[in-house]
């Protein structure tokens, strides 16, 4: 069964479970969304399931920037109140403030 309702929203800062990145949700896919083999490359013990939604992130870590794929079972809200350094995030987003991003775009 698939999981309908997303448990982050567009502009809220979030942070990998296993990994030393953080980021800012730009897009949700409902399920994965991305191709097979990209999901193929994911060793097989670490694969998520595909029925969940799948985060697009304007991410960062201490060496670059970059956008992340990634699946709700391995995000966690970020409350540190650090905002991110994405040069991306002005093309979307308005200052950072309370925590979040608000959207700076229309959407559809």
């Amino acid at each position: 069964m698939i999981k309908t309702r997303a448990k982050y929203h567009l502009g809220q800062v979030v942070r990998h479970r296993k990994h030393p990145f953080r980021g800012v949700v730009f897009d949700v896919d409902a399920e994965f969304s991305n191709s097979e083999e990209w999901y193929a490359a994911i060793p097989k013990d670490a694969r998520p399931s595909k029925d969940q939604p799948f985060y697009h992130l304007l991410a960062e870590n201490n060496e670059s920037h970059y956008v992340a794929y990634v699946s709700e079972q391995n995000l966690i809200a970020d409350y540190s109140g650090e905002p991110i350094t994405h040069p991306d995030l002005p093309d979307l987003f308005g200052p950072f403030t309370d925590g979040s991003y608000p959207l700076d775009f229309q959407l559809n």
